[in-house]
């Protein structure tokens, strides 16, 4: 039996089978063609199905699919790690390669942490936003604030006590520092989108005010973008614009075609960890990081994306999704939010999307909404008439 993911299993509906895919396409067991709106959860940004990226891991199949980075390397994620440093800005050059995105958000938090006892501080502190969403895992939960997805914790959140959470406005970003800067370890955040938590979208000036407050308070800022990284806000990474210390990439790293993230340390952080004494090490060893299939289909996707000009295509995605957009409104509707490669339409009631889903399934679109959230993060290799087709589902739902 199927365990699946944010579904009460005595009611869930029956999920619907795919049986195959390619470009934007999912074609079911049934013959029914759905155009997919969300890339399987914002990961698969060349479609399905990818002739180069199929063949690069066909090629590395042929040699070896896993070997442990524990005494051992490969040229896979020896390159990897080389191309991410070349490509990411600043002194973004130490990977510590995970399975999963909520996996390395644990490590860049353990990382902060540990960085702080290694120089003998005791800072324990972490700062977060308020409708964070930074993975399912223990860590990351707890500087998550969504009790939707959260239950696990109860409802007095004690095991939160070393979190603060504030609200992305710049006055009570300084309140924070102001309080609790000198235990403070580390401020994460999803930079400019937060994405679980409801498509929130903010300004980049409390990203510069937070990266000031870092800087003159000794706080690690830690990026991440499993979400936002690979130009869904419209920039390549947040990360150009603001350097954070440890930035967190997933989801797209590879195409959305295996499990696989990073996390990236600056140099600081890297020498924090240099020691003769064991005990500075960074004791953390997830049996999968480095997979060579996975680190394979990174460097085929980033190749794609560099070779794509993919930037020019977010920034047409978002010309035309704001054109459909433009002048649409509902009294169901509170806002609607548009950024790169993400639009959501907030609604006023939940309720007011119960059925969307199959809505969209009957006129050919995968859609799966949330809350009181509509939303689309396609593909960035969609057609016009693709994303047109998906923005008209999206609109005709509130007259239907």
């Amino acid at each position: 039996m199927i365990w699946y993911p944010y579904a009460q299993m005595k009611t869930i509906e029956t999920p619907v089978k795919i049986s195959s895919a390619k470009g934007v396409h999912l074609y079911t067991e049934n013959g029914h063609d759905l155009i997919d709106s969300v890339s399987s959860w914002w990961s698969v940004i060349h479609g399905y199905n990818n002739s180069e990226i199929n063949d690069a891991i066909k090629e590395q199949l042929d040699k070896f699919a896993h070997v442990m980075l524990g005494g051992l390397t490969h040229d896979p994620v020896q390159n990897l790690s080389d191309k991410l440093a070349v490509w990411l800005p600043g002194d973004l050059d130490y990977c510590f390669f995970s399975d999963s995105g909520s996996v390395a958000v644990e490590v860049a938090l353990k990382m902060a942490l540990q960085f702080n006892t290694n120089r003998g501080s005791d800072r324990n502190i972490i700062l977060a936003l308020e409708h964070a969403y930074h993975g399912d895992t223990f860590k990351a939960m707890e500087v998550g604030d969504d009790e939707d997805y959260h239950f696990a914790f109860g409802s007095s959140n004690e095991k939160k006590r070393g979190v603060i959470h504030i609200p992305t406005e710049i006055p009570a970003l300084e309140d924070a520092f102001g309080k609790y800067a000198d235990r403070m370890s580390c401020f994460i955040v999803e930079p400019l989108l937060q994405g679980a938590g409801g498509m929130r979208m903010y300004d980049v000036s409390f990203l510069e005010r937070a990266r000031q407050l870092c800087d003159e308070n000794d706080v690690l800022l830690i990026f991440d973008e499993v979400a936002t990284g690979f130009g869904r806000t419209g920039n390549r990474f947040v990360a150009d614009i603001v350097l954070p210390d440890i930035l967190v990439l997933g989801k797209a790293l590879t195409g959305g075609y295996i499990g696989h993230a990073v996390t990236v340390a600056n140099r600081r952080v890297w020498n924090g960890f240099l020691s003769d004494d064991p005990t500075h090490a960074l004791m953390h060893g997830p049996t999968f990081m480095g997979n060579a299939l996975a680190c394979t289909a990174a460097l085929k996707s980033i190749e794609l994306f560099e070779r794509g000009n993919y930037l020019e295509k977010i920034k047409h995605i978002e010309e035309i999704t704001r054109r459909e957009l433009r002048g649409f409104s509902s009294d169901k509707i509170k806002e609607i939010r548009i950024m790169g490669g993400c639009v959501c339409i907030e609604v006023n009631d939940e309720n007011d999307l119960v059925g969307f889903q199959k809505y969209a399934y009957e006129h050919g679109v995968f859609s799966r909404p949330f809350l009181k959230y509509m939303y689309a993060m396609v593909p960035y290799i969609i057609e016009e008439w693709e994303l047109v087709k998906i923005l008209d589902v999206m609109k005709s739902w509130y007259n239907s």
